[in-house]
C-alpha cells in the first residue's frame, strides 16, 4: 500500500464514511418507520414499503446484516485511517489519527446521519430496502450463522428468541392516536372515534332511563287518559304495563296504531294485539355487547333488569348512538338539554344527568367508577339527602343544590373546577 497515492486513500476512506454512514441511518430510519403507516403504504402497493415490510418480518437477519456490513466498513475505516496517519506523520501520527477519526465517525458516520434518518425515515428507509433485499440474499449464509450463534447465546441466558411483540394497538394506545390526530380529523369526527372506543368500557346502567323516569302507559288508567297520552305523546315506542312497570305487557310502536287512533277506532283489544314482547337487557351489558344485541334481534328499545329480574330503567338505541355521535337534542350552543349554561359561566344541572354526559359535555372528570348519574354522586360524597340551598365541593366543583323532590336531587348549580384543585385527584 506504500505505493498507493494518498489523494486515493482518501478518496477510499471517504467512500467508507459514506457506507458506515448508509448503514447507521438506514438502521434508524427502518426502525423508525411508523409500523401502520407503512403497512397501508405496503397494502396500497407501494414498492418500496412492501420491500421494507418484508425486511421488517425478520428484525434479527436485517440487525445481524446492518451491523455485519457497519461493524465491517468500520474496522476498514480503522485501519486505513491509521495507515495514512502513519504515512504523513510517522508514530505520532497514529495518535493525531485516533483522535480525529475518533470525532469524524461520531459526528459523520453516527450523530449526523442517525438524525436525518430518525427526521426522514420514509425517504431513507425505503431506498435502503431496495439495496438490502439483494444483499441480504447473497450475505444469507454468513447473516445466518452470525444469528445462530447469537439467538444460541440469549437462550443460555434464558431470553426466549422466538418471542415476538404484539403489534396491535390496546384501547388505551389507540385512544392516545386518535387524540393526537387533531389536525388531521375534525373535532366532531374525533369525538365520535372516541365515543366508539368507550362503548366497550361503558355499561347500559351508564346510559338508561331509571326506572322512576320511565314514561309509559298504564291499563289501569281511564281510557280517554290513555287516548290523550297516545295523542300527546312525544316517543314512537312506549311501554306498556298494569299498575307498574314491573308488570310490563310489551312495548308499543305508536305507528302501528296510528291509524285507529285517527278514526276514533282504537280499543284495548287492539291495542293489546299491537304489542311487541319485551326485550330484557341484563344489568352490567356492555354498550357494545348492547348494540350488537339490539341489530341481531331487531329491536330499538329494551328494559335493563337486574340479577333479581328487577326493572332498573330503560335504554333505547338512541341512547346508544348518543354516547358516539353525542346528544340529538342539543341545543346552537352545544350543550345537553339537561345541561343549561348561564351568564354568570355556571350550569344548572338536572340530578338525573348521567356522569358520563357532563364529562362529556362540559370536558369535567368526575368520577364514573361508582354513581352514574349527579344526583347519586352528589349523595354518596355527602353520606345524606341535601336541602335546597346546600353547597358542596367535589373535584374541585362548586356544586349547590337548587331543587329537591322525593328524597332525590332535582336541579343543581355547578360551576367550573377552582385554580387550586386543577393537579388534584379524588374528591375533595
Amino acid at each position: 500500500m506504500d505505493t498507493i497515492p494518498l489523494g486515493v486513500l482518501f478518496a477510499i476512506l471517504f467512500l467508507l464514511f459514506f457506507l458506515s454512514a448508509f448503514f447507521s441511518g438506514s438502521e434508524t430510519a427502518l426502525m423508525a418507520l411508523n409500523r401502520y403507516r407503512l403497512r397501508h403504504l405496503a397494502e396500497a402497493g407501494h414498492k418500496g414499503a412492501q420491500r421494507a415490510q418484508r425486511l421488517l418480518d425478520k428484525p434479527d437477519r436485517l440487525i445481524g446484516l446492518i451491523l455485519l456490513g457497519n461493524n465491517f466498513v468500520n474496522i476498514l475505516i480503522t485501519q486505513l485511517a491509521t495507515f495514512i496517519g502513519l504515512r504523513l506523520y510517522g508514530d505520532t501520527g497514529i495518535a493525531i489519527a485516533t483522535g480525529i477519526l475518533t470525532l469524524m465517525l461520531l459526528i459523520f458516520a453516527e450523530v449526523a446521519p442517525k438524525t436525518l434518518a430518525a427526521l426522514h425515515s420514509e425517504q431513507v428507509a425505503f431506498p435502503a430496502a431496495l439495496i438490502y433485499t439483494p444483499l441480504l440474499t447473497i450475505a444469507y449464509p454468513l447473516v445466518w450463522t452470525v444469528n445462530l450463534i447469537a439467538n444460541a447465546l440469549l437462550k443460555l441466558l434464558g431470553v426466549p428468541v422466538e418471542a415476538r411483540s404484539d403489534a396491535s394497538l390496546s384501547r388505551e394506545e389507540l385512544r392516545t392516536v386518535v387524540n393526537e390526530t387533531n389536525s388531521l380529523i375534525p373535532d366532531k369526527h374525533q369525538k365520535m372515534l372516541l365515543g366508539i372506543l368507550d362503548l366497550e368500557e361503558a355499561t347500559v346502567e351508564d346510559i338508561m332511563v331509571p326506572r322512576n323516569e320511565v314514561v309509559g302507559l298504564d291499563l289501569d288508567d281511564d281510557w280517554e287518559d290513555i287516548i290523550s297520552e297516545l295523542t300527546r305523546s312525544s316517543y314512537t315506542r312506549l311501554p306498556v304495563f298494569q299498575g307498574s312497570i314491573d308488570n310490563v305487557k310489551g312495548f308499543l310502536h305508536l305507528r302501528k296504531i296510528l291509524d285507529h287512533i285517527m278514526r276514533g277506532e282504537l280499543t284495548r283489544d287492539t291495542l293489546m294485539q299491537s304489542l311487541r314482547e319485551v326485550h330484557f337487557i341484563p344489568e352490567g351489558t356492555s354498550l357494545n355487547r348492547q348494540l350488537r344485541n339490539f341489530q341481531a334481534e331487531k329491536r330499538r328499545i329494551g328494559l335493563v333488569v337486574d340479577e333479581y329480574g328487577d326493572i332498573m330503567g330503560l335504554v333505547t338505541m338512541e341512547d346508544l348512538l348518543e354516547e358516539i355521535v353525542g346528544e340529538f337534542t342539543t341545543d346552537p350552543s352545544g350543550y345537553s338539554k339537561h345541561i343549561i349554561p348561564q351568564d354568570d359561566e355556571t350550569w344548572l344541572i338536572d340530578g338525573s344527568t348521567h356522569i358520563r354526559e357532563i364529562n362529556r359535555t362540559l370536558g369535567w372528570q368526575l368520577p364514573t367508577s361508582g354513581p352514574r348519574t349527579l344526583n347519586g354522586l352528589i349523595i354518596e360524597h355527602m353520606e345524606l339527602i341535601p336541602e335546597p340551598g346546600t353547597s358542596v365541593l367535589i373535584q374541585g366543583h362548586p356544586m349547590e343544590i337548587t331543587q329537591t323532590k322525593n328524597n332525590a336531587i332535582k336541579r343543581v348549580r355547578a360551576g367550573r373546577q377552582l385554580e387550586r384543585y386543577t393537579s388534584d385527584e379524588g374528591n375533595d
